[in-house]
């Protein structure tokens, strides 16, 4: 398949728009801002969203759990990276840092999926079931971070059979190292198509 997005058959992906992420006073902004700062991600995020919503494509919003203080109390196996998130509240439910950043606001006909536990949108989540029904089969994949919930959205977007694109300066990592091994290692294992921001304006 060419990378040519038509509006009936494409869905933007944005994972985790969260002011916890995306806003100066966020917990995790401090981690990200190297990174984000260097491509620019909240800019592209933002150049992104308008140009999908003129172009006539669906957004579908997909975020990660809201933490609650009980989380993983009685789970078997629950990660490192659920337990420190827990720990630190982030994206806590009815607070600021887990409501989704103000240049990121749904809007009517926007799709919002269940939350996601670990990585993956897809799993334990409505996502496959919503973009099924909304005749999506290419998926473009933004927001955060590039090596945990952007990849393994993405690989398993994939292994569903959607054609999938990353955008590698409209998301971010805590390290340079884990927004290289995202694209440039990862990435060609499952992508379909990784382009720039510009680049993907322009094939809208």
């Amino acid at each position: 398949m060419s990378n040519t997005y038509e509006p009936a058959t494409t869905g933007l992906l944005l994972v985790d728009p969260y002011n916890d992420f995306l806003s100066p006073e966020g917990k995790l902004f401090p981690r990200t801002k190297e990174v984000a700062d260097a491509v620019n991600t909240l800019e592209h995020l933002k150049k992104i969203v308008a140009a999908v919503r003129k172009a006539g494509i669906q957004v579908f919003f997909v975020p990660h759990h809201r933490s609650e203080p009980g989380d993983f109390d009685t789970w078997k196996h629950p990660t490192p990276y659920q337990l420190k998130a827990k720990q630190g509240q982030v994206f806590a439910k009815d607070s600021w840092g887990g409501e989704f950043h103000p240049d990121f606001q749904p809007q009517q006909g926007d799709v919002i999926a269940k939350e996601h536990w670990a990585s993956s949108g897809f799993a334990n989540t409505d996502l496959d079931h919503q973009l099924k029904m909304h005749g999506v089969q290419k998926i473009i994949v933004v927001g955060m971070l590039a090596n945990t919930c952007i990849e393994a959205t993405s690989r398993f977007g994939m292994e569903l059979g959607y054609h999938v694109t990353l955008v590698k300066d409209a998301t971010a990592a805590f390290t340079k190292e884990g927004m290289h091994a995202a694209h440039e290692i990862n990435g060609p294992t499952y992508a379909h198509a990784i382009l720039t921001t510009e680049e993907l304006l322009a094939a809208l």
